[in-house]
């Protein structure tokens, strides 16, 4: 073409970054940058390329040019280039940019085009805006389609309201409008969750009637709900029925379902069966297992697993080393945990943090603190959950100054928002050491809605020092936060008794412990669970 001098007509330039763009977008870059003059076409075949690359930034920066440009040149934007543009916002999690966008949308009135809005309504869905998203779904009318509904759904499972999931189904169902796979496939997904047996076995009889069954995500989709819902014999049926060949993900998800359902010895003949089927289990296949023990505390299983690895030669990659990590710290076996942990050549967050936690979880806080800092001058940043690991082994390990520096490095250095739960590992480790009054400090100064959690994590303090001044006052707290619970009474009782005090008002400790007697705990609150241990012989 350049050589022909084709490379300077539109036409076939146009043909040929159409065809680059699919396959190689560094190199349709590099044509794209050599033309003076690109038309709207050029454009938006670019943007459609990074939307789907491996960098949609770039999509970004085109747009701001593309904005520019249509001041130079004569040509205006139009849907094809929003629809790639917010494409690339979904895919960063971008969602301040978008609101951008949306309002250029809204100037130059592309906002009546529905493919336009479809791709708003995915990127308030994905950013996890779901009320933005369900305005802008309401804003449709009539003119919703399949790809609203499905995609508005989608938001609600993204932020796990699995109700309004089934709710969005049955309206969508009232409606007649025609169900997609991708319909079918979000509902069984929330079903999973909200163990709504009698729809999951109505959807079940559904798929079947309308043709469903030959597709295999769809089956896939019905084991795994069965699965959640305790009902692996149901999830068995269909997975020895169906006649569509069954991949890993099919495969996966029974062995999960079995392993979460305690029937280990099935999950790991399941695994044997694989073999015979020339199927190769992968990573995520022996993870949910290892999980599954982790959570049971069956260590031959988990043996079992680890050896499995090593004689198939499989490689500790993230997903898999790093179950394995958290498995072995869980039991206790820490040497083996780090053993794990240092032949993995490729570690994540999630490793990091579990093998921060795995350290807390033995009792040994300085390495927990030692191991966080070696990822942090490794250059991982840590995330919300791993300092909320390193402040639950700063808290049994009795390291006060160590964890309030995490705190103030996790607001000032890394600009994270802590969560009730941070609050409240804080507030035990300053209670655990005797700071009572510095940990009624902090919650008093909570940047968020008072929770009953942190105030319970002091009023234990208080009953192991016998503060008795303070724990009257946390009780007062409690109940005027309407969280009362049978056992904050207990626990001020309980402070009388450690501190040889009376109870204020002149009522005895005897008259105390009656009216503890007769409170109603089938109506206030659960019973507490019996504590039990276990161990594994042979």
């Amino acid at each position: 073409m350049v050589k022909t001098g084709l490379d300077h007509i539109p036409f076939p330039l146009s043909k040929l970054l159409a065809h680059l763009c699919t396959q190689d977008i560094h190199y349709a870059a590099s044509v794209f940058k050599q033309i003076k003059t690109p038309n709207l076409f050029m454009f938006n075949t670019m943007l459609r390329g990074y939307s789907g690359a491996d960098d949609p930034q770039k999509g970004l920066v085109l747009f701001n040019r593309m904005r520019a440009q249509n001041h130079v040149q004569d040509f205006s934007l139009d849907r094809f280039t929003f629809i790639s543009v917010l494409k690339s916002c979904s895919r960063l999690l971008d969602v301040w940019t978008g609101l951008g966008v949306h309002t250029i949308v809204l100037k130059s009135g592309f906002d009546l085009f529905l493919n336009v809005k479809n791709a708003l309504l995915h990127l308030y869905c994905i950013c996890g805006r779901i009320r933005d998203a369900h305005h802008l779904f309401d804003e449709l009318g009539e003119r919703t389609d399949l790809v609203s509904w499905n995609t508005l759904m989608g938001g609600y499972l993204f932020v796990s309201r699995y109700d309004f999931v089934v709710e969005l189904f049955k309206k969508l169902h009232r409606e007649g409008v025609v169900i997609s796979v991708t319909t079918i496939l979000n509902v069984l997904s929330a079903l999973g969750e909200t163990r709504n047996t009698s729809l999951g076995e109505c959807l079940h009889v559904f798929s079947f009637k309308i043709g469903f069954f030959s597709n295999l995500n769809v089956v896939t989709a019905l084991v795994s709900m069965y699965g959640k819902q305790g009902r692996i014999h149901s999830a068995r049926k269909i997975f020895d029925e169906i006649t569509v060949k069954k991949d890993i993900i099919l495969w996966n998800c029974l062995i999960d379902g079995y392993a979460k359902t305690g029937l280990l010895e099935e999950a790991m003949e399941l695994l044997t069966s694989m073999k015979h089927h020339s199927i190769k289990p992968n990573s995520s296949t022996l993870a949910g297992l290892l999980s599954a023990c982790s959570a049971t505390g069956a260590l031959s299983i988990s043996q079992y697993v680890h050896d499995y690895i090593n004689e198939h030669r499989l490689p500790f990659d993230v997903v898999l080393g790093t179950a394995l990590v958290d498995m072995y710290a869980k039991k206790g076996f820490l040497d083996k945990a780090v053993e794990v942990f240092n032949a993995m050549k490729c570690k994540d967050v999630t490793t990091w943090t579990t093998m921060i936690s795995g350290y807390g979880l033995n009792g040994q806080a300085n390495c927990a603190i030692s191991i966080f800092d070696k990822m942090e001058d490794e250059g991982f940043v840590p995330n919300e959950v791993t300092f909320l690991a390193v402040l639950n082994s700063c808290s049994h390990g009795g390291l006060v100054d160590e964890g309030v520096g995490s705190f103030k490095r996790m607001v000032g250095v890394y600009k994270l928002k802590p969560e009730i739960e941070h609050y409240g590992c804080l507030i035990d480790l300053l209670g655990r050491v005797g700071l009572l009054e510095e940990a009624h400090g902090v919650i008093e100064g909570l940047p968020i809605e008072r929770d009953a959690t942190a105030w319970r994590a002091l009023l234990g303090a208080c009953r192991v020092y016998g503060n008795v001044d303070l724990a009257e006052r946390v009780k007062r707290e409690l109940e005027e936060i309407d969280e009362e619970h049978p056992a904050d009474l207990l626990a001020l009782t309980s402070t009388y008794a450690v501190a040889g005090a009376l109870p204020r008002g002149g009522c005895s400790l005897e008259r105390e412990s009656h009216l503890v007697k007769e409170m109603d705990f089938e109506k206030s609150a659960p019973k507490k669970e019996a504590g039990s241990s276990r161990i594994e012989l042979g």
